[in-house]
């Protein structure tokens, strides 16, 4: 783990976390691909794997600073800070175009999976047994992406087995978190309406007014964003630890069924889809806490190529790309200035 940092590295690591943040929150798309594209992927896994019973002991004994250096804390928190601010800011920008210009914004996060795909695979070392692992995480990639959506559901074990499910997001490329939390049903309840009901009762607090405790509703909410916060970070502790064996242990296995899985996800941002959103029996649709429709799935066509929009698109993939060979070549100039 690289311990010393530059300002400017600093600076760079809090923009991946804006990245990460925001991508984490598109359904269809992995914070996960940010981190292994961006060159901290590793790093990134074997800092969670030090959040364990040892680091809680120095924690708990009052050695902050040995606690701070045992978690790679500045990495960390940089990263962490990133992925906060992004959630206020990006993401807010992000969820702005993609009201207004849907179809760019899926061109442009498929070309970075495109990108994605490229960077990892370059020059990679392939043999049967990686070729078979290749097409498992294909296999598996392409069947996430048409799976149908469950119900809604509110039971606590179940908001549990969501936050370490919807986590996989951030620690495995290829696997959005936002889309596996629409398959299981729960994605406006824990990333809309739970997040919106911690803004009001904050900003009530702020203000002196404490009468949400008299509001049951809320309360239930809250008590559902608590359990799914514990699940996430439970989840993310564990799987760093798989993560952190395998990596170890079956690297090209493991990057070959990435591979795989980052490819059969391209079905999940194919740009052109139309949005299919829940409805009623009467025909009406159903609304979340903030009056915004309720995504159930996607239907993909075929795009028209005499339709300026699918040329933008098209522009907009390349430009995805171009990203990605950007990040990759920064990854390469700042190792080559640090070695």
């Amino acid at each position: 783990m690289n311990s010393y940092r530059t300002p400017g590295d600093q600076i760079f690591l809090v923009i991946k976390g804006l990245a990460m943040g925001a991508a984490n929150k598109v359904p269809g798309v992995s914070g996960g691909i940010v981190a292994f594209v961006a060159g901290f992927y590793e790093e990134f896994i074997y800092s969670l794997q030090k959040v364990n019973l040892k680091a809680f002991k120095l924690l708990i004994n009052g050695r902050f600073r040995s606690f701070y250096r045992y978690i790679n804390g500045k990495f960390l928190g940089l990263l962490i800070f990133g992925m906060l601010v992004s959630y206020f800011s990006v993401s807010r920008i992000l969820d702005y175009f993609i009201a207004r210009k849907e179809l760019y914004v899926w061109a442009a996060f498929f070309g970075m999976i495109i990108g994605s795909i490229y960077y990892i695979s370059r020059g990679f070392s392939w043999n049967r047994k990686t070729v078979v692992s290749a097409v498992i995480g294909l296999i598996a990639g392409i069947s996430i992406s048409f799976l149908s959506p469950a119900r809604e559901n509110t039971n606590l074990f179940f908001v549990f087995l969501c936050g370490i499910i919807s986590v996989s997001g951030m620690t495995l490329p290829g696997l959005s978190g936002s889309f596996i939390l629409i398959l299981l049903g729960n994605y406006v309840l824990l990333l809309v309406d739970s997040v919106n009901a911690l803004y009001d009762t904050m900003a009530e607090i702020f203000r002196g007014d404490f009468s949400f405790l008299q509001n049951q509703e809320r309360l239930n909410i809250l008590t559902i964003l608590a359990v799914f916060t514990l699940g996430s970070a439970t989840g993310l502790v564990t799987l760093s630890h798989l993560l952190s064996y395998v990596l170890k242990h079956f690297r090209n296995i493991t990057t070959a069924i990435i591979i795989g899985f980052i490819t059969g996800s391209l079905g999940v941002v194919w740009p052109w889809k139309k949005t299919m959103y829940r409805m009623h029996e009467n025909g009406h649709y159903i609304l979340d806490s903030e009056g915004h429709r309720i995504i159930q799935n996607y239907e993909r066509y075929i795009p028209d190529f005499s339709s300026p929009d699918t040329w933008g698109a098209i522009g907009f993939i390349i430009f995805g790309v171009l990203i990605v060979l950007a990040l990759e070549w920064y990854g390469r100039y700042t190792k080559r200035i640090n070695t």
